[in-house]
C-alpha cells in the first residue's frame, strides 16, 4: 500500500512540473548562444533554421537568433521579416517580446543607416578638404615661385643699379677729366694771352 500510495504521489508531482514560459527559453537560448565561440553560435543558428518555423515559438526563436548573435550571423532584415507577423503590444508573452525586439532591431537599423550617412557626409568634407589643401598648396607654390622671381628681379634690379652708379662714377670722373684738361687748356692760353709777343 505504501508502494502504491509512494508511486501516485511520485506520479502527480512529475505532472505538477512548472509550465516554462517560452520568451523565458527563448531569451535564455540566445544569452547561452551568445557566449559561445563563433563557430558554436553557428550550429546553434544552424539548429533553430533546421527546426523550422511550423510554431510562433520556432519563429520567435530563429528570430531572436538573428537579431543578437554578432556579425556575421546576425541578419537583422531577416529577424524583422520573422518578428512582424509576431509583433502585438497588447498581446503578453511571445507578442510583446516580438514587438519590443522588432522595435530594437528597427532602431538598430536606423542608428546603421544614420552612421553610414554620416561617414558619407564625412568623406565628402574630408575630400573637399583635402581639395581645399591641395589648393593652397598650388597657390601657395606659385606665390614661392612668384617670390623667387621677385627676388630674382630685385637682384638683378640692384645690380643694374649698382652698373648705372658705376657708369656714372665713370662719367662723372671722365668729365672732371675733361673740365681738368679744359681748365688746363685755359689756363695756359691764358698764359700765352698775356705773354708779350
Amino acid at each position: 500500500m505504501r508502494r502504491l500510495a509512494l508511486v501516485l504521489l511520485l506520479a502527480g508531482c512529475a505532472s505538477l512540473q512548472p509550465i516554462v514560459n517560452p520568451v523565458d527559453a527563448i531569451v535564455a537560448d540566445a544569452l547561452a548562444a551568445s557566449r559561445l565561440p563563433a563557430d558554436e553560435q553557428s550550429a546553434v543558428l544552424s539548429r533553430a533554421q533546421e527546426a523550422g518555423l511550423a510554431s510562433p515559438v520556432d519563429r520567435l526563436r530563429l528570430a531572436t537568433l538573428l537579431a543578437t548573435l554578432p556579425a556575421p550571423l546576425r541578419d537583422d532584415a531577416r529577424a524583422l521579416e520573422l518578428l512582424q507577423p509576431l509583433a502585438d503590444n497588447a498581446t503578453s508573452g511571445i507578442g510583446r517580446f516580438a514587438a519590443l525586439l522588432a522595435a530594437q532591431v528597427t532602431e538598430r537599423q536606423r542608428a546603421v543607416r544614420e552612421l553610414e550617412r554620416v561617414t558619407r557626409e564625412r568623406a565628402a568634407v574630408d575630400k573637399e578638404r583635402a581639395a581645399a589643401d591641395k589648393e593652397r598648396a598650388a597657390a601657395d607654390k606659385e606665390r614661392a615661385a612668384a617670390d623667387k622671381e621677385r627676388a630674382a628681379a630685385d637682384k638683378e634690379r640692384a645690380a643694374a643699379d649698382k652698373e648705372r652708379d658705376k657708369r656714372e662714377e665713370a662719367l662723372k670722373q671722365q668729365l672732371e677729366s675733361l673740365r681738368a684738361i679744359e681748365r688746363g687748356i685755359l689756363e695756359r692760353e691764358e698764359k700765352m694771352r698775356g705773354r708779350p709777343q
